[in-house]
Formats: structure tokens, C-alpha cells, sequence
């Protein structure tokens, strides 16, 4: 890639960082730390991931945690792995139960959402596979952080905040009292640089660490989790967590440009930035994002995303293949739709034949792409009791529309948001990105790789670049930072457009790139308490 984007009408905030020997880039400086000392440690960029992750589960609760989910593409010497380690609906989660409820849509929070937790076994699995390290001193930072505490950072006591005041809402009942008894002990959520810890979460990861995360799946921490799930009628039991096993997947790619851009295949939606960029890379765009380039990037976003709600489920229940959602042709049919005013999009028919993120590197080569969640900021809003546990509630991706390829059903795994992305030239790596946040994630995606690709920006720049957001129909959200004259252009063709001053709705992402000479290229967020941290 070549960075040289001296048209660019953006300016970046932040300095590129370079290393060497490794580098580790997230949301959190401890977090990234952290992975930087294990690496230090004779840890690779495997081992160097795990802790990163680990030590988020404490350090941003506010986004994840040791009950989410999580995702992983791992580049090694012999070339790309992908790692889905989503969990499935519990046996006994199906349509008719939740019918027998009364319920027509799945809820939020509580009990029901909750489906099996793989952050845990992700991390186990990747160990095995790839590291160097035993758990016990991989995870032993998270340990520390959650024993001791820590401060807490800026945007994640401003996340928290808005999280403590959504559970006073939204959190009722006997169920969720071990929620507030964990985040908001005084009653309130920390302030920026006041000290948090989690003796729970502390011992809960230690039993992890000793055990490779059998415990959570067989242990004494699964028979906590289905005590607690049976006494709140949760449908999660200790064997539904006993059968889960993550899975390694072969990831997808589209060639943009000349850079192969890497997702991983369904439940994830990362085929959907892909879609995006196939369509995207039937134009020739102006040498600056210009109002009509804007146009062009929003349309094709539309129709893929409207193609993903409509297609993306577990693979073994979806009814077109990856193949037909990601050819040419079908690329070139829908680009088709896009003409100079604003589409109403609608999936289309392809002929049959997407929370943190964390990027990290070593100086061998080895580099992650590591994404994992809880989902909509706390999950469910429950917390097993004397575990530091917070359980997601990514079920609540589920349809219940019985026609749907996403419909829920035992043993499902739901339409999931979180993704993270890989780039390659030639069969070489260029490095991991991710940009995290619900259903801004492939939007997100979209946005970073055409600034790399189609205007030359830096890594930071193109992180920095201000982002919009696809919301439905017409409609769109955009950063201010985005010049009225612009917005109004694209106004004019019909797009429904409003600034969201919140930039925490546009996703929060990190990059690392290595160039041909070895030298680490690492960026983070100016949306976010992000650092790289550097060998």
C-alpha cells in the first residue's frame, strides 16, 4: 500500500506508531501492555492475543466479558487460521418454548438471550494451537488487574456510566442483583481514574488459567452457571456447555484493488463488508472522497447489508451459499441498482451454483485479528453470583419469523456482529484491522480499507477519518467532522442525513500493518482509550 494521501481533506489526530520485535494495539493501554510484556516474556503474537483479551474481560467490562463470545484470524508462517468460537443456542431454546412464554420477539436481557459463552474456550483453543505459553501465564495479568484493581479509564467510565444508568431501567429483579453487586457496588459506576476490582472475576480466571477453561465448560464454574441459569429460568445448562466445542474455519476473501481482504464466513456478518467491497470495486471512485465516491460506498453498503439480514445465519440452515453471496457476477448485478439518487434496498436473489478488538504481532511474522463481546454493552445484565461472570445475550440476534434462515432453534448459532479482518497482497500479510460496535462493524470495515486502498491514508488516518452509519431505507447517521457542504450534496441525492456528535456509535477499531521491510505499523482510536503498545 501506498500511503501518500496528500489530497486527503482529513487531517490525522493521532502519530503512527512503529516497532519491530511486536507490537499490540486495543481500546485499553493496559490491556495492550499487558500483551507487550507477555510478548516480552517469550510469548508470540498468540500468547500476546490471549492476554490482551483476558485482561479486557477487566478493564472494559463495559464490552465485553469472560461470558461473551469471540472471534479470531490468525496469520502464522504457513499462513491464515480462523477461529469461530460463538456459542449455540442451549437445547432447550426453541421457538416453541419461547412461545410457551408468551414472548413474539427475543428480548434483550435477562435469561433468555443467554446462549453458550466461547470466549473461554477460544482462548484455550488458541493456546493449544498456536502459543507458546501455558494459560496460567497468559491470563495472569487479567488475574493481577482484577485482584488488585486498576483505574479506570475515560471512555470506559463514560461507558459504564450510561451502562449503570440503562440497568436501573432495564435490569428488574432478583436476577440482576449480582450485576449491580459487581459494577455498581457504591450504587453508582466508577469515575474516570478511581480504582475497580473483582476479587470474583479474579478466582474465576485463575480456575480458568489451571484448568484450559474446562472448568467453565465441566467444572465447578459450569455447575455455578447452571445453578444460577436454573434458578432465574434460563435455558443454558452445564450440559449444553459440557458439548461446546469452537470451530476452526477457513476464512473468506475478496480481492479489492489488488489486496485481499479476509473475513470470517457466517454466522459472522464479515461477508457483508466483503459484499460491500465487490460491489464498491465495480466503480472507479475520484481521487478524493469526493460527495459522489460517499454515494457510491453508502449504496453499496445498503445493498449488502440488506442482502446480510436477509441471508446470514448459522451455515447449516442458510439457503444461498457464501460462494453465490461473494461471485462476480452477482457483484456486478447489484452494482447495477446503484444510479445518482438514493436506492431504497431490498435483498436480492444470487444465482445458486459481525465488542473489543485487539491486533497483535511478534517479530517472527505471526500476527492476530481478535475480536470478542458481550454484546450491547453488559450482555443480559446478569452476573452468576460469586464468579465475576457477566453473561451475554447474543440470542437476542435470533429471529423468531419461522421462515427466516436465522429463526432459533437448539443448538443454533445466532447471526453474530462482531468480526474481525485480515488483509494480504500476494499471497503476503499485510496485517490485522477491526473495527468494533454492533451493526457498525462492516460498515466500519468498509470505510478503513477503502481509505487504505482506494486514497492511500496511513493506517491512523484512516482510523482517524471521520465515519457515517447506515441505519435503514435512506436514513444515515454522520460524524460532524463530515463538511456541511458534503452532507448537503449527498442530501440532494436523497439520502436522509443527521449528525451524531456520540462517537461511540462509529465503531472504535485498531490496526497493525508490517511493510517489506518488517517494520510494524500500528493505529488506534482517537474514539476510544486506545494505545499501541510497542517493541
Amino acid at each position: 500500500m501506498n500511503f501518500s494521501a496528500q489530497h486527503y481533506p482529513y487531517t490525522s489526530r493521532r502519530t503512527l506508531v512503529y516497532g519491530q520485535r511486536g507490537m499490540v494495539a486495543t481500546s485499553q493501554p493496559l490491556a495492550a501492555q499487558a500483551g507487550l510484556d507477555i510478548l516480552k516474556a517469550g510469548g508470540n503474537a498468540v500468547d500476546a492475543a490471549i492476554a490482551t483479551a483476558a485482561c479486557l474481560t477487566v478493564t472494559e467490562p463495559t464490552s465485553n466479558g469472560i461470558g461473551g463470545d469471540a472471534f479470531a484470524i490468525v496469520w502464522l508462517k504457513d499462513g491464515l487460521h480462523g477461529l469461530n468460537a460463538s456459542g449455540p443456542a442451549p437445547a432447550a431454546l426453541s421457538l416453541e418454548a419461547l412461545q410457551q412464554r408468551g414472548l413474539h420477539e427475543m428480548p434483550a436481557h435477562g435469561p433468555v438471550p443467554v446462549t453458550v459463552p466461547g470466549a473461554p474456550a477460544a482462548w484455550a483453543a488458541l493456546a493449544e494451537a498456536f502459543g507458546r505459553l501455558p494459560l496460567t501465564s497468559t491470563l495472569k495479568p487479567a488475574i493481577d488487574l482484577a485482584r488488585h484493581g486498576y483505574p479506570v479509564s475515560p471512555v470506559a467510565a463514560r461507558n459504564w456510566e450510561r451502562g449503570v444508568t440503562k440497568a436501573a431501567a432495564h435490569y428488574q429483579g432478583a436476577a440482576h442483583q449480582a450485576w449491580f453487586k459487581t459494577f455498581a457496588p457504591s450504587g453508582r459506576a466508577p469515575k474516570a481514574g478511581e480504582i475497580w476490582r473483582s476479587e470474583d472475576h479474579a478466582r474465576t480466571l485463575e480456575k480458568i488459567a489451571q484448568s484450559n477453561a474446562r472448568d467453565f465448560y465441566e467444572g465447578d464454574l459450569a455447575c455455578q452457571i447452571h445453578d444460577f441459569m436454573k434458578e432465574i429460568t434460563g435455558f443454558l445448562t452445564k450440559d449444553d456447555l459440557a458439548r461446546y466445542e469452537v470451530k476452526w474455519e477457513k476464512p473468506l476473501s475478496i480481492n479489492y484493488r489488488g489486496v485481499d481482504v479476509w473475513e470470517l464466513p457466517p454466522n459472522g456478518h464479515g461477508i457483508v463488508a466483503l459484499m460491500a467491497l465487490n460491489i464498491l470495486g465495480q466503480f472507479e471512485l475520484d481521487p478524493t472522497e469526493t460527495c459522489e465516491s460517499l454515494h457510491l460506498s453508502m449504496e453499496a453498503m445498503k445493498l449488502a447489508y440488506s442482502d446480510g439480514k436477509a441471508h446470514i445465519a448459522d451455515p447449516a440452515h442458510m439457503k444461498v451459499t457464501v460462494e453465490d453471496l461473494l461471485s462476480f457476477g452477482y457483484a456486478k448485478e447489484r452494482s447495477r441498482l446503484i444510479g445518482s439518487e438514493a436506492l431504497l434496498p431490498a435483498p436480492g436473489t444470487p444465482p445458486a451454483s459481525g465488542t473489543v478488538y485487539l491486533a497483535a504481532a511478534d517479530g517472527e511474522g505471526n500476527m492476530v485479528s481478535y475480536i470478542q463481546s458481550n454484546y450491547m454493552g453488559f450482555g443480559s445484565g446478569l452476573v452468576v453470583p460469586g464468579t465475576g461472570i457477566a453473561l451475554h445475550n447474543r440470542g437476542h440476534n435470533f429471529s423468531m419469523d419461522p421462515s427466516h434462515p436465522n429463526c432459533v432453534a437448539p443448538g443454533k448459532r445466532p447471526y453474530h456482529t462482531i468480526i474481525p479482518g485480515f488483509l494480504t497482497r500476494d499471497g503476503s500479510p499485510l496485517g490485522p484491522f477491526g473495527v468494533m460496535g454492533g451493526f457498525m462493524q462492516p460498515q466500519g470495515h468498509l470505510q478503513v480499507v477503502s481509505r487504505l486502498v482506494d486514497y492511500g491514508l496511513n493506517p491512523q488516518a484512516a482510523l482517524d477519518a471521520p465515519r457515517w452509519q447506515w441505519l435503514g431505507e435512506k436514513r444515515f447517521e454522520m460524524e460532524p467532522s463530515i463538511s456541511e457542504l458534503l452532507v448537503e450534496a449527498l442530501r440532494k441525492k436523497g439520502h436522509q442525513i443527521v449528525y451524531q456528535s456520540d462517537a461511540g456509535s462509529f465503531g472504535r477499531g485498531q490496526i497493525i500493518l508490517r511493510n517489506e521491510a518488517g517494520t510494524l505499523c500500528g493505529a488506534t482510536e482517537p474514539r476510544t482509550d486506545g494505545m499501541v503498545a510497542v517493541w
